[in-house]
């Protein structure tokens, strides 16, 4: 072909004609997604490179047929002409296209079933999966991960607890490890908030990264539960030989007596088997208190996923509590709305809350005197809608410096009045985990002389 401006005119042409249709379907399939940026552009380059050469060929050709012709009617000698046309039909070439696109377009639902398997797959895993940029900014996260953490489904600000996790230590060094080095890391952590945990974390590096730029897994592994029951185990094997060791030296001290000195003294055996019953009662309070702290310790870092109406509750609580109330001589005034839901809420768990500061106020406070039970609606210090539960005495109250320490297993102000009021020493520490359950928050306000009020806030409205 020649190098004239007419002839680079219709070679032009011709290679827009040429690649229109294969370049058209090309770059549909990548404004879909069903092919990538990077393959389609090589595709899109192949194709007018293939184009200007056919093309090239094909004006070649048709140069010489026209020679041919011109020499034929002038009566002069005709130069060869290929006896096989060296391009396909139009025809051909359209057929060939068809099926161009329509492998690609096979090929690209291919991927994306693919796609949506792996998605499907990664969604349905028991275990908390996030996937992180190459700068560690989250991208997607699976079910359990949004459940466990609130983290996204995609892109956007991760939450508070995600980003708790992503600034751990332990966490961040794995990650580095892990794209330093193309393997695997592994790192144990321990989160403090909203509720402690114990997680092992694996950083999985990705090569090559996912579509979205995905370049980092990182599957978490719960081990709370495991470990708070080894801690509970524990626990109750140190606090049942240590508190429990007081009412049984008891009960052998008086079995002693009453098959000794006290044999044949009906009176005595009368006041040593009261004295007996009460300290056997303290004993199965105590156990009950230890085994029902144990349970709610195991599953505290699940939040609970019902709803509870905290005003009806709090009505049945003070119906069941009125034998208490006659037995001290104490009046309970209750302020309780028509409703106030608590959610995510264990209508269970609530009433034990109240059950418990109930009989922690009318055990401590002042003997004929009056309890307040209330219940309202109420934000958090953050503004979160919810409800606040309010329990008041007129008692002696706490000094300031013991009620930072009133909800640790029992800790008592005054031991011995405690203990002759029937208390474990357990009743708080039980309201503190119930309420770190309920992602909730409890307050104690007290003046000596005055009495005492615990105030709970729970999520709901």
């Amino acid at each position: 072909m020649t190098g004239d401006a007419p002839h680079r005119g219709a070679w032009l042409r011709s290679i827009i004609v040429i690649s229109l249709v294969p370049a058209a379907a090309l770059l549909l399939m990548m404004a879909t997604g069903a092919l990538a940026p990077r393959p389609g552009l090589a595709a899109l380059l192949a194709t007018v490179v293939s184009a200007a050469v056919v093309a090239r060929i094909w004006l070649g050709n048709l140069a010489r047929l026209a020679a041919g012709i011109r020499a034929a009617a002038a009566g002069g000698d005709v130069p060869n002409l290929p006896v096989t046309p060296l391009l396909p039909s139009v025809q051909d070439v359209a057929d060939g296209v068809t099926r161009l696109a329509r492998s690609l377009a096979e090929r690209g639902a291919l991927v994306e079933r693919m796609r949506r398997a792996d998605a499907a797959i990664i969604e349905a895993l028991p275990d908390p999966l996030l996937v992180l940029s190459a700068d560690r900014v989250p991208l997607r996260a699976n079910r359990a991960a949004r459940d466990a953490l609130g983290a996204p489904q995609g892109g956007g600000t991760a939450p508070a607890d995600v980003a708790v996790l992503l600034r751990h230590p332990a966490l961040a060094e794995a990650l580095g490890r892990a794209l330093a080095s193309g393997h695997p890391a592994i790192a144990d952590l321990a989160l403090p908030v909203p509720m402690p945990r114990d997680l092992v974390a694996q950083a999985i590096p990705l090569d090559p990264p996912l579509a979205d730029g995905g370049r980092l897994l990182v599957l978490l592994s719960d081990r709370t539960r495991e470990r708070a029951v080894e801690r509970t185990r524990a626990d109750f094997v140190a606090n049942a030989s240590h508190e429990l060791r007081t009412p049984l030296a008891s009960l052998i001290g008086f079995i002693e007596t009453l098959r000794g000195p006290a044999a044949d003294d009906p009176v005595a055996q009368q006041r040593f088997l009261q004295i007996m019953a009460e300290q056997a009662d303290r004993m199965r309070r105590l156990i009950d208190d230890l085994l029902g702290l144990s349970r709610i310790e195991v599953s505290e870092h699940q939040a609970p996923a019902g709803r509870a109406d905290a005003a009806a509750v709090a009505r049945s609580e003070a119906e069941a509590l009125a034998p208490i109330l006659a037995a001290r001589k104490v009046s309970l005034a209750l302020d309780l709305p028509a409703q106030a839901i608590a959610e995510p809420a264990d209508a269970d768990q609530i009433g034990q809350v109240m059950r418990n500061l109930l009989d922690n106020a009318i055990r401590h406070g002042r003997q004929g005197g009056e309890v307040r039970l209330s219940v309202a609606q109420g934000a958090s210090r953050d503004g979160r809608p919810g409800i606040v539960i309010a329990v008041a005495d007129d008692g002696p109250g706490i000094p300031r410096e013991h009620i930072p320490r009133l909800t640790e297993r029992f800790y008592r102000v005054d031991k011995g009045r405690s203990r002759s009021a029937g208390g474990t020493g357990l009743g708080l520490a039980i309201v503190k985990h119930i309420v770190n359950r309920h992602r909730g928050t409890l307050a104690i306000e007290s003046e000596e002389g005055v009495g005492t009020t615990f105030r709970i806030w729970l999520p709901g409205g």
